[in-house]
């Protein structure tokens, strides 16, 4: 597989890059594609900037604090719409930090983390902007596995009450077990709102927060017969949804 890095301030400027230019990458980036993956002159790999740009370069020189490539090729790639948003519960252990990893992989375009009634895990005062930091490094390796052209964008920790505002202006799904309708039966949707998956932690959605989101314009969806964990839940929709959307 290619080596894939993130450099977001390429193409920033007022000229845009072009096959033939070099391009420096700094930082954290750098020492890592030197000193771990151990990349030097010669190699090709994959560069990209989180906001669609994909570059496939040659390695022109290669130290710990720039390695410099040209430019070979120019891919550009226009964000998803509608998007697909992964609103995941705080949950215990590790398993809404795997939830947001295969998400991320899978093709999220967005992640919010919230603090359910029935979490668990709790982000209280520096927790957190550490629990969004450490979420935002996830989808950023995940991305860099995965060779996605867009980084998913991290958004603040949120409660029930703002879900329900976010519901107002977008096609917002409960996955709930107990639901009537099955989510391959919702079909595409017919505008470009985005698509919020609502996953509950491991003691699911509590009912009065079904009842403030359903108010709000939420609809209750149910992935089969089966009860999924937290960490499974949403990417086994967001699989379904890649389908529906001929994403996949």
């Amino acid at each position: 597989m290619a080596h894939f890095f993130l450099s977001e301030t390429l193409d920033t400027g007022s000229t845009p890059v072009v096959v033939g230019a070099t391009v420096s990458v700094t930082g954290a980036e750098a020492k890592h594609a030197v000193t771990v993956s151990r990349v030097r002159p010669g190699e090709t790999l994959l560069l990209g900037n989180g906001a669609g740009l994909v570059l496939g370069v040659t390695v022109v020189s290669a130290a710990p604090a720039e390695l410099v490539v040209r430019v070979d090729s120019v891919t550009r790639t226009p964000a998803s719409t509608p998007r697909i948003v992964l609103v995941q519960a705080l949950a215990k252990g590790d398993r809404d930090e795997l939830a947001v990893q295969a998400g991320t992989e899978l093709g999220i375009d967005a992640v919010i983390p919230w603090a359910a009634a029935r979490s668990v895990a709790r982000w209280d005062g520096v927790k957190i902007a550490k629990g969004q930091a450490r979420w935002a490094a996830i989808v950023r390796e995940a991305s860099k596995q995965s060779i996605r052209p867009w980084l998913p964008e991290v958004l603040p920790l949120t409660s029930t009450k703002q879900l329900a505002q976010l519901a107002a202006t977008s096609r917002m799904l409960l996955l709930e077990p107990t639901a009537s309708a099955r989510l391959t039966a919702i079909g595409a949707p017919n505008d470009d709102r985005d698509i919020v998956l609502v996953v509950g932690p491991e003691g699911g959605i509590a009912p009065s927060e079904l009842d403030i989101l359903e108010q709000a314009g939420a609809t209750r969806v149910k992935l089969g017969d089966t009860v999924l964990r937290t960490s499974t839940a949403g990417p086994a929709a967001v699989a379904i949804l890649n389908a529906a959307l001929d994403r996949w």
